[in-house]
């Protein structure tokens, strides 16, 4: 797996550990649901500020597939996005933002 930033995947319960807790770079993982429409217009919005950005990467966590996770982290809406930089979240919003407010949430995941 590659250590620089600027990568956007799909994790599961099975590799979350490792795309994202044990991660060389800071992630922000964006738990989506198929039905959230809200998820589809963020997700691509995100996509575009961690590759924009470069230093972070976007684990995408699908909460229907991957029930107990969400539950693990407290997800009570969409879509919840949260950063994580060596194995501890730092950051988190819920809900759909405007793009420059994305790019701010990817710089800050690196910079704070």
């Amino acid at each position: 797996m590659s250590t620089g930033g600027g990568r956007v995947f799909e994790t599961t319960a099975e590799t979350f550990d490792r795309d994202v807790l044990k991660a060389q770079v800071p992630t922000v993982v964006d738990f989506y649901a198929n039905w959230c429409q809200p998820c589809k217009m963020l997700s691509p919005i995100l996509a575009k500020a961690v590759e924009k950005d470069g230093r972070v990467n976007l684990a995408m966590l699908n909460v229907d597939e991957h029930v107990e996770l969400a539950r693990d982290y407290q997800i009570t809406s969409l879509p919840t996005v949260i950063a994580f930089r060596d194995g501890k979240p730092v950051n988190s919003f819920m809900g759909l933002r405007p793009p420059n407010l994305i790019e701010q949430f990817v710089k800050d995941t690196v910079d704070e």
